[in-house]
C-alpha cells in the first residue's frame, strides 16, 4: 500500500497542514497561505500551488515539498478563485472574479489563454478523468464544459460565438463544487450549488441526468469510486449519501434518491476527497477540523486539528519523495531532501511572438472505455498525431503523415472488429457450457 498524505488549508491565515493518512504525523506546516475555495493543487505531485485571498489584486504562491515558506509568487491580471492543473502537471488553469479563465503552462510561465468563461466570478475548475476537458462552475449558476483543443481555434469561435462544448444553467444559484466520473467522452459531471440541488450530467449527451434535493446547502461532493452513490457535504454538518442509480429510492428523513449520512455534529462540511483505496472520506469543515471516515463502517477513524477558521481545501495524494524520513527514502532508494527548482512566476499578461509557434500538448491516460464513434476522440491519438506533425517541416510531408495516420485507424478500427467477434464467442462459448452442462462446445477464439 502506497504512503498517502492529506493536505488542508483554510481561508484564514492559517497556512497549508500535511499530515500521513496512515499514521496521522504532521509533516510541515507551509506558511502564508489564506487561499479560497478550490484554490489549492498540488502539481503532479512536484509541488503546492494556492491562489490567495489576502489582497483584492490576487497572487499565485508556490511552495516546495520540503520548505516551509513561499518559493514563488505571480501576480496575475485579476484576483483569482480556483486552480487546476492536469495530471501531468504541464498547464495549471485559474478562474477570475471577472469571469474570465486563464491557462498558463507551467515549466515557462506563459500565459497560453485567456478568455471569457463566465458572466460572473468562476468558483470551480476540473479536469476530466482524460484530460482533454475542462470543466467550470460559476457565481452565475452555470456549468460550462471546455475542449482543451478547441479552446485556440480561433475561427470556430468567430463562427458559432463561443468557445464551449455545453453550458449548462439549471443552478439557480451558485455552483459550489463539480466532480467528474470516469469513461471519457460517456463520463458524467455531478455539481453543486446554493440552491441545495446537485445535478449529474451527461457528457455524450449534454444533458441532465438527475436533479437532487438536499435539505441543506451542499458545498462539497465526492464520487464514489465504484459510481454508485456520491457524498455531499452539507452546511448542516452532515455528510449526505445520495444514489445515482436508483429509480426513486427515498428515505422519509432526507428526501428522493438520498440514502443516508455519515454525521457527528460537526459545524458545516467545508471539502470532500477519498483517499486513493475508495474507502477512506476525508472532511474538512467549519470547525478547523479534518475527519478521516471509513465509509464501510460510517466511523470517524482519524480527526486532524488545522486551524480555527474553515477548511475549505482538501487534497489525498501520494506521499512525495522529499517527505519520506532520509533513512527509510534510502532505503527504498528515493531521492529525498533535495532541491528541487520550482517553475518561473506565471505570466501576467499572454506574451506570444507573432513569429513564434504556439505549440500545445495535452497528455492523458488511456482509457480504454471509449466507444469508437463519440465525438471526443482519444488524447493520447491527437498528441502523437501533432507531434508527427510538428516534426515535418513541408505541407506535402504532413499529408503524408496524415496519409499513415488514416491507415493506422484503419487498421485499429479492423483491429477492434475482430476482438469484439472474439469476445462475442467467448460470451456464446461461457453460455452455452452453462446451459449445456459438460457438453461439448467449439469456440473461435482466433484473430
Amino acid at each position: 500500500m502506497e504512503d498517502e498524505v492529506v493536505i488542508a488549508s483554510s481561508s484564514t491565515e492559517a497556512g497549508i497542514g500535511c499530515w500521513e493518512l496512515r499514521s496521522g504525523a504532521e509533516h510541515l506546516r507551509y506558511r502564508s497561505c489564506a487561499s479560497p475555495s478550490h484554490g489549492l493543487v498540488s502539481v503532479a505531485g512536484r509541488f503546492l500551488a494556492s491562489s490567495q485571498l489576502r489582497d483584492s489584486s490576487g497572487s499565485i504562491l508556490f511552495w516546495s515539498w520540503n520548505k516551509p515558506q513561499v518559493e514563488v509568487k505571480s501576480f496575475p491580471a485579476e484576483a483569482i478563485n480556483p486552480l487546476a492543473c492536469n495530471s501531468e502537471g504541464t498547464y495549471i488553469v485559474g478562474g477570475g472574479v471577472s469571469g474570465d479563465i486563464y491557462l498558463w503552462e507551467v515549466a515557462t510561465g506563459r500565459l497560453l489563454k485567456k478568455w471569457h468563461g463566465h458572466y460572473r466570478a468562476v468558483t470551480c475548475l476540473v479536469f476530466s478523468m482524460d484530460q482533454s476537458l475542462l470543466i467550470s462552475g460559476a457565481e452565475d449558476g452555470s456549468v460550462r464544459v471546455w475542449s482543451l483543443l478547441m479552446i485556440f481555434d480561433e475561427e470556430r469561435q468567430q463562427r458559432s460565438g463561443h468557445l464551449y462544448e455545453y453550458s449548462f444553467s439549471e443552478h439557480a444559484l451558485p455552483v459550489t463544487d463539480i466532480v467528474t466520473g470516469y469513461g471519457g467522452s460517456n463520463a458524467i459531471i455531478l455539481s453543486a450549488s446554493q440552491d441545495r440541488t446537485c445535478k449529474v450530467w451527461s457528457l455524450a449527451r449534454g444533458t441532465l441526468l438527475r436533479n437532487i434535493v438536499f435539505p441543506s446547502v451542499i458545498d462539497a461532493v465526492a464520487l464514489d469510486p465504484g459510481e454508485h452513490v456520491f457524498y455531499a457535504g452539507g452546511r448542516d454538518g452532515k455528510i449526505y449519501i445520495a444514489e445515482l442509480n436508483s429509480l426513486g429510492k427515498s428515505n422519509n428523513n432526507y428526501g428522493l434518491h438520498i440514502i443516508g449520512t455519515l454525521s457527528d455534529q460537526s459545524k458545516g462540511i467545508c471539502s470532500l476527497a477519498f483517499a486513493l483505496d475508495g474507502v477512506q472520506l476525508v472532511a474538512g469543515s467549519e470547525d478547523g477540523f479534518v475527519r478521516v471516515w471509513d465509509t464501510k463502517t460510517h466511523n470517524i477513524v482519524r480527526v486532524f486539528k488545522h486551524a480555527k477558521g474553515p477548511v475549505n481545501n482538501i487534497l489525498v495524494v501520494k506521499q512525495p519523495p522529499a517527505l519520506y524520513p532520509r533513512t527509510l527514502a534510502n532505503n527504498q532508494g528515493l531521492m529525498t531532501r533535495k532541491q528541487v527548482s520550482l517553475p518561473p512566476p506565471l505570466e501576467k499578461f499572454t506574451s506570444i511572438d507573432e513569429n513564434s509557434d504556439l505549440s500545445v500538448y495535452i497528455t492523458s491516460q488511456p482509457d480504454y472505455h471509449w466507444p469508437c464513434d463519440m465525438i471526443y476522440t482519444t488524447i493520447d491519438s491527437m498528441n502523437k498525431q501533432i507531434n508527427d506533425l510538428q516534426q515535418h517541416g513541408s505541407s506535402g510531408a504532413s499529408e503524408m503523415e496524415m496519409e499513415r495516420l488514416k491507415l493506422d485507424n484503419k487498421r485499429s478500427m479492423q483491429m477492434v472488429q475482430q476482438w469484439k467477434k472474439m469476445y462475442e464467442n467467448l460470451h456464446k462459448f461461457c453460455v452455452s457450457e452453462l446451459l449445456n452442462g459438460e457438453g461439448e462446445t467449439t469456440i473461435n477464439l482466433t484473430l
